[in-house]
């Protein structure tokens, strides 16, 4: 069944509203490998990168106490 107008418009109203958007430039053919492993992991480009940085987030506040 294909999404209406009205669901299209919904859905990037609330992403617009409940998301930031950060664009990351990587040498090519780096984003085809990223996208590989995330997909082994976890399955997602956009997860893996989230976690990936938390974990180096925490990692840093661990260095820095």
């Amino acid at each position: 069944m294909p999404i209406s107008k009205a669901q299209k418009n919904a859905t990037k109203k609330y992403v617009k509203n409940h998301y930031d958007r950060i664009d990351m430039r990587v040498p090519k053919g780096k984003r085809e490998k990223i996208a590989a492993h995330a997909k082994e992991h976890d399955g997602s480009l956009n997860k893996f990168l989230n976690r990936a940085v938390d974990e180096a987030m925490e990692r840093d506040k661990k260095i820095d106490n």
